[in-house]
């Protein structure tokens, strides 16, 4: 099912989707806050032919969104050029199921694009690829070393862990986050970028 203009505009606004978060907001604002943005990067947002519409579906509990959709927002409001709608991904799932990571995974954030006339351009899943390549590295070494994942089958939702294995894991999570951050964030931008500038020259 096509996303149509009319069902875009059902989306809250960035402003509106921050106002109705009720987990990890202080971390989504400090992300928000510490952002840093390349003038290169901002320059090819500004650019742009056309406004161009982005779907993101979200949730307050996730990581990668907490640590992404602030990218969005700050290249939206640089820019200028970036007409953002989120949905929540629980809420919408005829919209999540249109974007399923490897055909099959409900993962998110999401961020959908699409041209003035609402034709797609493409869309971005999760987390860059050279990110999830270090993050899974960095795990493997974790599940072999961390005695509170002993017997922990790797791939565990976090909500079905034992409470110590899942702390161990938002550490880790978090730990990881702060060591890669601008590395993490440039190339959140980079992938952005690659795929606007692709859609829109075809």
């Amino acid at each position: 099912m096509a996303v149509t203009r009319e069902r875009f505009e059902q989306g809250l606004t960035y402003d509106g989707y921050k106002a109705q978060m009720t987990r990890n907001l202080d971390r989504f604002e400090e992300n928000e806050r510490t952002l840093e943005l390349a003038a290169d990067d901002v320059q090819f947002f500004k650019s742009l032919p056309q406004t161009v519409h982005v779907l993101a579906i979200t949730e307050d509990w996730c990581g990668d969104a907490i640590a992404n959709l602030p990218i969005l927002g700050g290249l939206a409001q640089a820019s200028d050029k970036l007409n953002v709608r989120v949905f929540l991904r629980d809420q919408n799932l005829d919209l999540i199921d249109q974007y399923l990571k490897d055909g099959q995974h409900r993962s998110i954030p999401v961020f959908a694009f699409f041209d003035e006339d609402f034709r797609p351009i493409g869309h971005w899943i999760e987390r860059p690829a050279s990110i999830t390549a270090m993050q899974s590295e960095a795990m493997a070494e974790l599940y072999a070393t961390a005695p509170e994942l002993a017997g922990v089958v790797p791939g565990t939702s976090p909500g079905q862990l034992p409470e110590a294995a899942r702390n161990r894991m938002m550490q880790f999570f978090g730990s990881f986050r702060a060591q890669h951050r601008a590395e993490a964030d440039a190339e959140v931008v980079r992938e952005l970028r690659e795929l606007v500038a692709a859609g829109l020259s075809k």
